[in-house]
């Protein structure tokens, strides 16, 4: 899959999807349309990354609609909604659902060109995010149970004493599973390391090796 960013242009108005792509084009960024939000699912599985600009009245699937189901579908672009006179209260529902902005038509083209590379930061970094939680997601799969122990101690923010207690172990057992951690976690303190665990999920799933 192409790590290109790309702008993906959802509305029924073929009028519209040719001029957002023909501006977004000529300021070198790269855009595909789709004449429904049912045509953007449906080639999920050939999208790349990048952000989504969907018309907020649609039939069918609306903007909302598409919004609400981007948590079933785990699309984590960021979405611009484009809304008619009148639909501002549309829009700012879609801004509770997710939206990252809302632009009203006819938009100015400096406005939409300034939302889209807010959007396209956006998504870069939630790539990015990404990737260093599927890193600490392998790195946590590797711990042993009893570190995975004293790794949620950690996080609960108890001193080794109280885990040690829990677990049943010595104080000095704890620190050296602590140490353990520090070393497959490439964690160089314990703020680190805690910083690592709650951006896994590690209280979330509880769940040990």
């Amino acid at each position: 899959m192409s790590t290109e960013a790309i702008v993906h242009v959802i509305d029924d108005d073929e009028a519209v999807r040719q001029s957002v792509e023909f501006l977004l084009r000529t300021s070198g960024i790269t855009a595909k349309t789709y004449g429904s939000a049912a045509a953007f699912l449906a080639a999920l599985q050939n999208v790349d990354s990048g952000c989504v600009i969907t018309d907020v009245r649609m039939p069918e699937i609306s903007g909302i609609d598409l919004l609400r189901r981007r948590g079933e579908r785990q699309i984590n672009m960021p979405v611009i909604v484009i809304t008619g006179h009148g639909d501002v209260p549309l829009a700012v529902e879609a801004m509770k659902a997710g939206a990252v902005d809302f632009l009203e038509k006819p938009f100015d083209d400096e406005l939409l060109l300034r939302s889209v590379r807010f959007a396209l930061s956006r998504a870069q970094e939630n790539a990015e995010q990404e990737s260093e939680r599927a890193e600490l997601d392998a790195r946590i799969a590797a711990l042993t149970n009893r570190e995975r122990d004293v790794l949620d101690g950690l996080v609960a923010g108890k001193p080794n004493k109280i885990i040690a207690f829990d677990l049943a172990i010595s104080p000095r057992t704890v620190e050296i599973y602590r140490a353990n951690l520090m070393t497959k976690m490439q964690a160089a303190s314990l703020s680190e390391l805690v910083r690592m665990a709650l951006l896994a999920g590690v209280m979330k799933s509880g769940t040990n090796k």
